[in-house]
């Protein structure tokens, strides 16, 4: 399978919400639009691949400045189309995200993974990431 990485364009919206709800994160399409709309330009990259002009996968990075570390990038979110699995299409996306952080002076990636995605707990350290701690992760609702 030969893919091609580039960068996410508007037309792109409705087929990143396929692919968002196959990873149970469903979206509409107007939701994405307005978040597109506002992360394009603002330290985030945002790519797709895609196999003989079909996109089959997305990748959200963008930078990290805290305070009390040193800056780094994280990959939001990683969606390859669940047919194109295995084919190399992640690896590429991710490979992508590591060129864009170099670029931006980040020495250090970092991605999250929900403890139920035991193919990603594969796929990361075989891209050479390592676990660096294990965290629960809480939310309030403010409206």
């Amino acid at each position: 399978m030969t893919v091609e990485i580039r960068p996410m364009r508007v037309d792109d919206l409705s087929r990143v919400a396929e692919l968002s709800a196959q990873l149970g994160y469903p979206v509409s399409r107007n939701h994405l639009e307005d978040r597109f709309s506002r992360l394009v330009d603002a330290g985030h990259s945002l790519l797709v691949a895609q196999s003989e002009g079909r996109v089959i996968g997305w990748i959200h990075v963008h930078l990290q400045l805290l305070l009390e570390s040193e800056p780094h990038a994280e990959i939001g979110a990683l969606v390859v189309e669940a047919s194109a699995r295995r084919h190399g299409a992640g690896r590429v996306l991710v490979l992508e995200a590591e060129r864009w952080s170099r670029q931006h002076g980040i020495e250090r990636l970092r991605v999250r993974s929900n403890i139920t995605r035991h193919e990603a707990h594969l796929f990361y350290p075989s891209l050479g990431f390592t676990t660096t701690k294990t965290q629960h992760n809480y939310e309030l609702r403010l409206a």
